[in-house]
């Protein structure tokens, strides 16, 4: 990779981050995710994820898999890539949380709705209301 390619993934990881941290890396997830530590920083800013370029400035934390879940929050020093990690039958795949999306989850409701969404297109006409009469004024 080129010294200019270096320099502006720095700067992009810089502005997506507010921060700009050196340290080792330690891994990458399935979905693209780097992981970093630098054993250095202040505890609980050791260790970070950049998260896969595709996802731009809409990166969340529930994107990150379970296997690296208790890695990146210090509940286990054993990094997800060197040991096997057995998936079970049971167990699903990872998705992250899909609020805010078309793809978000809406429950069936059985309840009328008590508000009626504002529609702009929908024009409501007002009636004026009538004049005020004014006060005699007493003499």
């Amino acid at each position: 990779m080129s010294k200019r390619v270096r320099n502006f993934l720095s700067i992009h990881n810089f502005f997506s981050t507010d921060s700009l941290k050196f340290g080792r890396f330690v891994g990458e997830d399935g979905y693209g995710n780097k992981y970093y530590e630098n054993p250095y920083y202040f505890f609980g800013t050791d260790r970070w994820v950049i998260y896969n370029p595709r996802v731009g400035l809409n990166y969340d934390g529930s994107q990150i898999p379970a296997q690296w879940f208790g890695w990146m929050h210090h509940t286990t020093d054993q990094v997800p890539c060197e040991k096997d990690f057995t998936c079970h039958r049971w167990m699903s795949d990872h998705t992250p949380n899909m609020t805010g999306t078309p793809m978000q989850y809406v429950p069936y409701s059985t309840v009328k709705e008590k508000s009626i969404a504002w529609d702009p297109k929908q024009v409501r006409l007002i009636k004026p209301s009538s004049p005020k009469k004014k006060k005699k004024d007493c003499i």
